[in-house]
């Protein structure tokens, strides 16, 4: 046998390397005792134990929570779900505006999964921090008249009698700051994306309230990948019901619809995903960044390690405390 030969000695540990170790390797019995021999003397690492997955929260870890509730209620409309709730900082009249916030949120575009009720708890937690919020609802796609274009007008309708009613609630309008969880945070960024919505769709408006820093939290803002991806929480075929079926007067269902299709949108735009979420795949959120800063804008991911979909409106998480930060720092407010 060759020594040197590395295809004559697989084993390089025990290869020979003089004539007694040849005749200790070529035979059988001495070869099985050293082989022996090595295996006992290689040290075995110890085996680290995989950490247990982080315990996410539930809905009900949320819903169970003492409820607060808003200051008042603006209808914009005659449906039940066109209300717009305002919550109003304590103690704080006759210093001022309010800064406000424009609060939208999810449930898949669909009203039985949600309302808006669903970001009471954050909302209180922005109103005891001085920070006003209009959080709005609007016809899902399992309402009458939700849907293309119902939902959506449902929505830049909310937002636009802020202008409205700014006065009644001595509210800030010259830097509104919009957040929108899930399929809410689709249409807080699609809100800010109004100016950018060609004149020809049945969606534009002259002048809609401009919205100047968006937060998505958990948010679906592409509606193409969200119809593609089977992976997302809400499913494919909700989409389809959002942006209706092609027809000669809107043949490209998403081209008012898909905030990727409207960019660049001008805007700071923030968004803050669990990293454990189960509901939206992560690669929704780094394809939309990675869209976003190739138009131009200004986007950052804001990546929250053991968190998942519920966390991030729950008050006194990681999650909820990154963007209340980012939103006090926005209003110049200390925490």
């Amino acid at each position: 046998m060759n020594a040197t030969n590395p295809a004559a000695c697989p084993d390089a540990t025990i290869c020979p390397h003089d004539a007694v170790d040849r005749a200790r390797y070529t035979n059988p019995m001495i070869r099985l005792a050293f082989l022996a021999l090595a295996a006992i003397s290689t040290p075995v690492m110890a085996q680290t134990p995989a950490p247990p997955p982080p315990k996410l929260l539930t809905w009900p870890d949320l819903t169970k929570l003492p409820k607060p509730t808003p200051d008042a209620t603006v209808d914009y409309g005659i449906d039940p779900m066109q209300k717009v709730d305002v919550w109003l900082p304590k103690g704080a009249r006759g210093k001022g505006r309010f800064p406000v916030v424009v609060m939208v949120h999810g449930g898949c575009w669909t009203t039985s999964i949600a309302d808006r009720s669903l970001m009471n708890w954050i909302a209180d937690d922005l109103r005891n921090a001085g920070i006003a919020v209009w959080n709005i609802d609007y016809r899902g796609v399992d309402r009458t008249g939700g849907g293309y274009p119902g939902t959506f007008a449902d929505a830049a309708t909310a937002a636009d009698q802020l202008k409205v009613s700014a006065k009644t609630f001595n509210l800030d309008t010259r830097r509104v700051l919009a957040i929108g969880h899930s399929a809410g945070g689709h249409l807080a960024l699609w809100l800010a994306a109004r100016p950018k919505i060609p004149a020809s769709s049945s969606l534009h408006t002259a002048q809609p309230l401009r919205i100047r820093q968006v937060i998505s939290l958990g948010g679906l803002p592409d509606l193409e990948a969200t119809a593609t991806n089977a992976d997302n929480g809400c499913g494919t075929e909700v989409v389809a019901k959002l942006v209706g079926a092609p027809t000669p007067q809107h043949p490209d269902v998403y081209a008012d619809t898909s905030v990727p299709r409207l960019l660049p949108l001008g805007v700071k735009q923030d968004l803050i995903n669990g990293r454990e979420d189960r509901i939206i795949p992560f690669v929704m959120a780094t394809d939309y960044i990675a869209k976003a800063k190739a138009a131009g804008d200004t986007a950052t991911l804001h990546t929250i390690p053991a968190t998942g979909h519920v966390e991030l409106i729950t008050p006194e998480t990681p999650a909820w405390a990154e963007a209340k930060r980012l939103i006090l720092t926005y209003f110049g407010k200390s925490q």
